[in-house]
């Protein structure tokens, strides 16, 4: 991670009493903070806000993006197709570790320690996530990933096993509809798995009936996890 971190947009929404704890909730691919923060509250008929923790939604800058053929998108990295069984593409993945770890380190200089972060997005951004908290962020208070996966391969699975004896690593909640499309169940499911048999801490999630989108059960069950993470 030599290259100079860039500065990401963000779209907040901020707590309603004395700011003591912060989550980072990252897009999927073609969308934006502001979509995102967008499209929660259509779900749930507000936003999804809190007493005393802030949530922060980032933009991923637009970049050429080989599964639409190079065109440009809102992608937090780079892959060189939709597909459990290709290699990562690590040098996009570090770089955006670089950025996003700046956002970080903006809570910790606003008084929040990391143990009073969660970090972790839907589709694209709960990989992400899993990237930037497993790799660089271990002390976090937790990871959510949301219709995601990660490569069969991935490094993550490495440095959680080389983890697992140390300290223990943010617990994970993921969560996943039976009838997505785009990316299946079964990906998640196996992500989960690996990661468990790595030594991470997780539980799983299957929303019935549910494609590649959020709905209000998930969201409920992300905003419960949220406050028993965060709570003072």
């Amino acid at each position: 991670m030599n290259m100079a971190a860039v500065k990401l947009q963000t779209s907040v929404v901020s707590q309603a009493g004395k700011h003591t704890a912060s989550v980072i909730f990252l897009h999927g691919s073609g969308d934006t903070g502001p979509g995102l923060r967008r499209w929660v509250y259509d779900v749930l008929g507000q936003n999804l806000a809190f007493e005393n923790i802030q949530v922060i939604y980032p933009t991923a800058p637009a970049r050429p993006y080989t599964p639409m053929r190079g065109a440009q998108s809102h992608v937090w990295f780079d892959r060189h197709k939709i597909s459990q069984d290709c290699p990562e593409h690590l040098e996009s993945i570090d770089s955006m570790c670089k950025n996003l770890s700046a956002i970080v380190q903006e809570e910790i200089r606003a008084g929040i320690p990391k143990h009073r972060m969660l970090i972790g997005g839907f589709s694209m951004g709960g990989a992400m996530a899993l990237h930037l908290v497993c790799r660089y962020h271990q002390d976090v208070a937790g990871i959510f990933a949301l219709s995601s996966f990660l490569n069969k391969d991935s490094v993550v699975y490495q440095v959680v096993e080389d983890a697992s004896q140390c300290p223990p690593l943010p617990e994970l909640l993921q969560c996943h509809g039976t009838a997505d499309e785009l990316v299946f169940h079964n990906w998640g499911e196996e992500t989960n798995s690996l990661l468990k048999k790595a030594g991470l801490n997780t539980s799983f999630h299957s929303i019935p009936d549910l494609n590649h989108q959020l709905c209000r059960q998930e969201l409920e069950l992300l905003r419960s996890w949220i406050l028993k993470k965060l709570s003072l």
